[in-house]
């Protein structure tokens, strides 16, 4: 029994590492040969270490470490050993890919635009697999985990987004390279969709609020024809206080069309909300479990 826990647990760090040597190569790829030859200015700590660089010709790699081993010392309490070797894990690896790559003399295209445009989708690729596996690549994902904490009702990844943006004026203020500032904040935007895309499952569902007089012909059809389960919530109408049975309904986004058609046949006078749901866990949906 030992065993079988054991090579599982084995197998779940062998992935897991895997999976953000995979991320950081991604990265290290979009970075390098996308943003970096155009002038596009990167975020957080590697936007920094690419201003002194540009700057004093330091190696990039090699200063993202440097930086980055004050916020993992201040951070090793805060977050637990596991997410900080991880991290460390990935913010070394990132580093090194990021400097091995630079000596490859090739550049995937001289258009600033498809710079941004692709190498915001290939580098939020990358960090969107290092973060499904829980651990970041150091910098401005340790200082917005410190500050989603206190924080919670803000979107991790808007945290992200205002820390790199100032990373982003400094490089324009800096170098008066205004125009590929404002492309770094095209390729950044699209990079946080990406990440987003990846942390979701890329998958957008919809929580359906039904209010029917009918609600018993509603639930029956959406279950028989949507084979999705349904919550009844207990209501009164303010006006008449009469009680209501509100349905709660939790789809995917491509079958709304079809709710909509059911409710109209069992009952024309419903009220019917739906609201956007990035995530949701459970049966039919993604599991909550972490999967190694």
């Amino acid at each position: 029994m030992k065993k079988k826990i054991m090579k599982k647990k084995v197998k779940y760090y062998a992935l897991m590492y895997l999976r953000i040597m995979l991320g950081c190569a991604i990265y290290a790829v979009g970075f390098r040969f996308f943003s970096y030859p155009n002038a596009i200015p990167s975020s957080g700590i590697t936007g920094i270490s690419m201003i002194l660089n540009f700057l004093i010709q330091t190696p990039i790699g090699v200063m993202t470490i440097v930086m980055n081993i004050p916020l993992f010392i201040i951070s090793w309490r805060k977050f637990g050993t596991e997410f900080i070797v991880s991290s460390l894990f990935g913010m070394v690896i990132c580093s090194v890919f990021v400097d091995l790559f630079a000596m490859i003399d090739f550049v995937a295209t001289k258009n600033v635009l498809l710079a941004a445009v692709f190498g915001g989708i290939i580098k939020g690729s990358g960090i969107g697999l290092v973060y499904m596996t829980g651990a970041t690549t150091g910098g401005v994902d340790i200082v917005a985990k410190f500050l989603r904490a206190k924080h919670q009702h803000i979107n991790f990844t808007t945290l992200i987004l205002t820390l790199d943006a100032i990373v982003i004026a400094a490089f324009a203020i800096i170098f008066k390279k205004y125009d590929s500032s404002m492309y770094a904040i095209i390729g950044i935007y699209i990079s946080t969709q990406v990440m987003d895309a990846f942390l979701s499952g890329g998958v957008k569902s919809k929580v359906c609020y039904i209010i029917s007089d009918e609600s018993e012909a509603v639930k029956n059809a959406i279950t028989e024809h949507l084979n999705r389960g349904v919550t009844f919530i207990h209501g009164e109408g303010a006006w008449s206080h009469k009680e209501k049975q509100i349905i709660l309904c939790v789809i995917k986004q491509n079958q709304i069309v079809e709710l909509k058609k059911i409710v109209k046949e069992a009952d024309e006078h419903a009220f019917m909300i739906s609201c956007d749901s990035r995530e949701v866990f459970g049966k039919g949906f993604t599991n909550i479990a972490l999967e190694g």
